[in-house]
């Protein structure tokens, strides 16, 4: 089979990690299980996690000339993702994503830092590696000017471009009609296609939205109905990072050129798999666990 070759443009973190029994509303204080410190980011998990599925990937970001900055060039290395286009910014702290994991679910603070200057200048300086690439996936935690900057340019070399727009803000048209694939969550969904009702945001863009819906799975429209593509049942530890190994596992399963069903379905496959561990890294599974789970 042949690698596909994938640019990822987007953020990259250091995770705070706190796991309690319950989540304190306004004003409360409660006690923490336990503390980690994770590798983290959108663009990075995501690209770890392509990395792990058997993409080439290419990071496309900015991380600070700080420790967590090492640490997650470190982290790159480790899991086989080039970092040629991976900058240190002088002076300026890497992003931080602060989590707290209480009653199944988490909740999530992202400081930008260095993820700032992910500029479309930035971007532009990878022009050459982009046109090679079979996707580039992006996501919402660098400015918003890069992300309309990247679709176009996506557009201009031909090359398929999916937006996770995670975290979620309204994007243009322009966006739109030039990504080939978008990928958000139900809420993502309300807050890009603003009074639309999701059946109808799925129908305006047939084989082009895919609303991802937790457990149940994936929902788009065909052209003709509407189709769900069901998750997988497992018990879950941590579910930080399980839409980015959604989308990594569907840009690795596209870029390789498999079918839409087959593609969702690897999809689910990984993001349920990386539910079972702890960290939005730490769960996200290689190929041949996805595959022995097939």
């Amino acid at each position: 089979m042949r690698k596909a070759k994938i640019a990822v443009i987007g953020s990259s973190s250091m995770d705070l990690v706190v796991t309690s029994e319950k989540r304190p509303g306004a004003g409360e204080t409660v006690l923490g299980k336990a503390f980690k410190t994770v590798p983290g980011g959108k663009g990075a998990n995501q690209a770890v996690s392509a990395s792990r599925l058997g993409a080439d990937v290419y990071m496309i970001g900015c991380v600070g000339d700080d420790h967590y900055g090492k640490a997650i060039l470190a982290n790159f290395a480790q899991n086989g993702v080039h970092t040629d286009y991976v900058e240190p910014v002088t002076d300026m702290e890497s992003g931080t994503a602060h989590i707290i994991l209480a009653e199944g679910d988490n909740s999530i603070v992202v400081v930008k830092g260095a993820n700032d200057h992910v500029t479309p200048s930035y971007v532009d300086r990878a022009k050459q590696l982009i046109s090679e690439c079979d996707l580039v996936m992006i996501q919402q935690e660098i400015p918003e000017e890069t992300v309309e900057h990247t679709a176009l340019l996506c557009n201009e070399l031909q090359v398929p471009l999916l937006l996770n727009p995670a975290p979620a803000r309204p994007i243009s048209q322009q966006i739109i009609n030039h990504a080939a694939y978008i990928t958000p969550n139900e809420h993502e969904a309300a807050v890009l296609f603003g009074g639309k009702s999701k059946e109808g945001a799925l129908q305006e863009f047939p084989g082009k939205v895919f609303i991802t819906e937790g457990a149940s799975g994936v929902r788009y429209f065909d052209g003709s109905k509407e189709v769900l593509v069901p998750s997988f049942k497992v018990v879950a530890i941590d579910t930080t990072g399980a839409g980015d190994t959604f989308n990594a596992a569907f840009g690795t399963a596209i870029a390789e050129g498999k079918e839409l069903v087959q593609s969702l379905t690897f999809a689910n496959r990984a993001a349920s798999l990386s539910v079972t561990g702890f960290g939005a890294q730490g769960g996200m599974p290689t190929r041949d666990e996805v595959e022995r789970t097939s």
